[in-house]
């Protein structure tokens, strides 16, 4: 990208909504209620032909620094510092407030070029708050609607005025292919050639999708931020101070990864505002979008019916799922309570049976190398592919040992096996009555496929087919 542009002002002028039609995707939270951005958010945006990075910022408040709403603030001026441009936007429709001109005298001495933008300028008596908008100082205002899309022409001729035209269409060479992974869905399965007899060769050169969802307050935020090593993440003892699923690229043993951030998910009936329902959905999607999903249990108080919840959500999404007990530091006796926590995992997570459960503090950083080496193993089980050759092998002797039951007084008989998808492993029986296959017996085939072909902690799904009959719906002759 040729440069950065920080989207600066204070609540509820449209910041996110200018972000979003920049990018052109609906990736911010957007609402009529104040302060709704927390984190900053960054991304790839196009404005006709200008190509560059765009970053939503929270709303600027003038407020202590140790408070929320402080720490939002200092956020904001990481973005200003980070920025090439600033796009300070003030409400054509409201008129400036005493905010306005104060947060303009900071983004002034920034000594950044600044685009003066006066939001909402479709409204009626809007022309009112245009006029007072050069009381700032800071240049003409750009009137525009960032809701309707109106007035980004004059935007565009406002940032090349502002950058020059030789920075405002410079060249970048750097890679982008990992945002354009990242924002692709990935099917639940990909599906891959039976006839195969080897799978492609695990390629660690192809970036690394991770989201960290939980319960809130549970330590995510704080995970991701010693992880990459700064305070790139809005946290705090409040609860529920992550909205947005915010996305950062991060470097592991000279691996791309890409972390999502999520909101923290209540259980649903305590779900009632439309704003934590828009940040729950949010983290819906960022789960889709990911590979592996480390999901963060308070070991002071783990296994709560809600994490189960989310735990069980991921496992039918096909994700690859990681378990990661925070707050390790807290713990008395840390042998035994590790003991009780596997245990009850095994126990209450039956379908994900030998799911990697590692303790970290993200604190200390304590289990952190740990926790990231548990991704890459599981990472590698989810795409894995067993040929079908061995997979009839294995079958063979799985049938003599224990075959599938009589039902109806018919034996049930299995023919062959095959592997269809990977990511997760999917699996295509072969069988005469489908329909009639005992749960508990598939059940058993899914455990025996994962002891056998070492495939622990990951969702294995088995279709029950039954081959065509070549005779079917002919009238049998007389003789």
């Amino acid at each position: 990208m040729s440069f950065t542009a920080a989207i600066i002002g204070r609540p509820n002028v449209g910041k996110s909504t200018l972000f979003n039609r920049l990018v052109g995707k609906k990736l911010a939270l957007v609402d009529d209620t104040p302060g709704v951005t927390r984190d900053r958010r960054k991304h790839a945006a196009k404005l006709y032909d200008l190509e560059f990075d765009v970053i939503d910022t929270a709303g600027f408040e003038d407020s202590a620094p140790e408070t929320l709403a402080g720490r939002m603030r200092q956020q904001t001026e990481i973005a200003i510092r980070e920025a090439d441009v600033i796009f300070f936007l003030v409400d054509a429709k409201s008129g400036l407030l005493p905010d306005d001109k104060t947060f303009a005298e900071i983004v002034r001495r920034s000594g950044k070029p600044v685009v003066l933008v006066a939001n909402k300028a479709e409204a009626r008596g809007a022309t009112g708050g245009l006029l007072e908008a050069w009381e700032l100082g800071l240049g003409e205002p750009i009137p525009v609607s960032a809701e309707h899309g109106q007035g980004l022409p004059d935007l565009r001729d406002a940032v090349v005025e502002a950058l020059g035209h030789e920075r405002a269409f410079g060249s970048d060479d750097e890679d982008d292919d990992a945002e354009a992974i990242a924002e692709n869905e990935v099917l639940i399965g990909e599906d891959i050639d039976p006839e195969a007899d080897e799978g492609p060769a695990y390629d660690e050169s192809k970036p690394l999708r991770i989201a960290v969802v939980g319960r809130p307050n549970a330590g995510k935020s704080t995970l991701i931020n010693t992880l990459i090593g700064e305070e790139r993440l809005l946290t705090g003892p409040e609860a529920g101070i992550t909205r947005d699923s915010i996305s950062v690229d991060w470097d592991w043993r000279g691996r791309r990864m890409k972390l999502f951030d999520t909101a923290g998910m209540r259980r649903k009936a305590k779900v009632q505002e439309k704003l934590e329902k828009l940040s729950v959905s949010d983290g819906l999607r960022a789960i889709r979008f990911a590979e592996v999903v480390v999901i963060v249990f308070d070991a002071t108080i783990p296994f709560e019916k809600q994490d189960l919840q989310i735990a069980d959500l991921i496992i039918r999404e096909g994700r690859a799922p990681v378990i990661a007990f925070s707050k390790w530091d807290l713990i008395d006796e840390p042998q035994q309570a590790l003991a009780e926590l596997r245990e009850k995992t095994e126990r209450l997570l039956p379908q994900v049976r030998g799911i990697r459960a590692v303790p970290i503090s993200a604190e200390t950083g304590r289990g952190l190398e740990k926790l990231m080496e548990a991704v890459v193993s599981t990472h590698q089980i989810w795409n894995r592919r067993v040929s079908t050759g061995r997979l009839n092998r294995w079958l063979e002797r799985i049938l003599a040992h224990h075959p599938p039951p009589a039902v109806a007084g018919r034996r049930l008989k299995i023919k062959y096996v095959t592997q269809a998808k990977t990511r997760p492993p999917g699996f295509v029986v072969s069988c005469s009555r489908p329909d009639a296959m005992p749960q508990s017996y598939v059940r058993y085939l899914v455990n025996s496929l994962r002891e056998a072909f070492d495939m622990p902690g990951v969702p294995i799904r088995v279709a029950l087919r039954t081959s065509e009959n070549p005779f079917a719906g002919r009238a049998r002759k007389r003789t």
